[in-house]
């Protein structure tokens, strides 16, 4: 659930018309919330199960409107379906004339995600520096990786972290050829009027708009490893194209996943919990919030002696 929803615009979740919210629902609910998905559908499948009852739907609607309300997705639908029937899936049901809105189809087909990316601050993480070392490219040095915010164009002054050198961009390159500007989430190559020692991990921002730049940062946490998260334990952090090592230095609070609330007193972190935590990493990172942008603001946790992906924090 936390590895698919890192990457999606919007979020499908079924609840069953005769059994209404369950923990689960609340709990991919919360996910898809904290993880930044602009988008919930709430399909409130199995309408057959209690004979298409427009008032069982707005029973059932009015629970979730209420639960929804506690989250921070702001764009929340609701449709009654019948998965087995095909009912307000693809097309209209005629069994529920009641209901005035789209299919699921429809809404999946026509929402409006173009503006979900963050294209005023401009983040570039460097993946990989191409020197193809051919006679007919001997000068070119290309700095390839995907944008993680804003639009780049051709002649902008940029700032390379952490070192702090300035230039100006000079081509902007693609599988297709050159282009003069380019935003998130495209993958390209920029070339640089200077050379300037940039290598994996660099960031490329604007000059007058940078990221915040820390050592001490606050995660909110999806726990997915059997082991407990170890206070002051020592753990990998991958974020954008960057890799260090961490401690946690502190667990603030666990979220009770039913009520929404903080439990302050629970440090005990296992497999499927969210909590907030503090980590001190060994070297700076460039990141935003999370709610500011979803690609710098997110980082994955490693644990060193196994190499398994045992956390997934969004920076606040």
């Amino acid at each position: 659930m936390v590895t698919g929803a890192s990457t999606a615009n919007l979020a499908i979740i079924l609840v069953d018309a005769r059994n209404g919210i369950v923990e689960q629902t609340k709990r991919h609910s919360f996910i898809a919330s904290l993880l930044g998905i602009p988008h919930i559908v709430y399909c409130v499948n199995k309408m057959d199960l209690v004979d298409y009852s427009q008032k069982e739907y707005e029973k059932l609607k009015s629970d979730l409107v209420g639960f929804s309300s506690k989250l921070k997705t702001k764009d929340v639908r609701f449709i009654p379906i019948s998965a087995l029937n095909g009912d307000n899936v693809v097309n209209r049901s005629s069994k529920m004339n009641w209901y005035e809105g789209s299919t699921l189809l429809h809404t999946l087909e026509n929402i409006h995600i173009a503006s979900d990316h963050n294209h005023i601050d401009c983040r570039f993480p460097v993946q990989h520096v191409i020197r193809p070392q051919k006679k007919e490219f001997h000068d070119y040095r290309g700095y390839a990786g995907r944008i993680a915010g804003g639009v780049f164009k051709q002649g902008d002054k940029v700032t390379v972290l952490p070192s702090g050198f300035e230039s100006t961009i000079k081509s902007i390159d693609t599988f297709n050829g050159e282009i003069t500007e380019a935003f998130a989430p495209m993958s390209i190559t920029l070339c640089l009027e200077d050379d300037i020692d940039i290598s994996r991990g660099d960031m490329i921002v604007r000059e007058n708009n940078q990221p915040n730049n820390s050592q001490d940062i606050d995660l909110m946490v999806c726990w997915m490893d059997e082991n407990p998260l170890k206070l002051r334990g020592k753990y990998v952090v991958k974020h954008t194209s960057n890799e260090v090592r961490c401690v946690v230095k502190n667990i603030q609070y666990k979220m009770d996943i039913n009520t929404l609330h903080r439990l302050e007193n629970e440090i005990s972190i296992e497999a499927n919990d969210i909590a907030r935590i503090s980590i001190r990493t060994t070297k700076p990172l460039f990141f935003d919030n999370y709610s500011t942008n979803r690609n710098t603001g997110s980082v994955i946790i490693i644990d060193e002696s196994s190499n398994n992906t045992v956390g997934a924090g969004m920076i606040i």
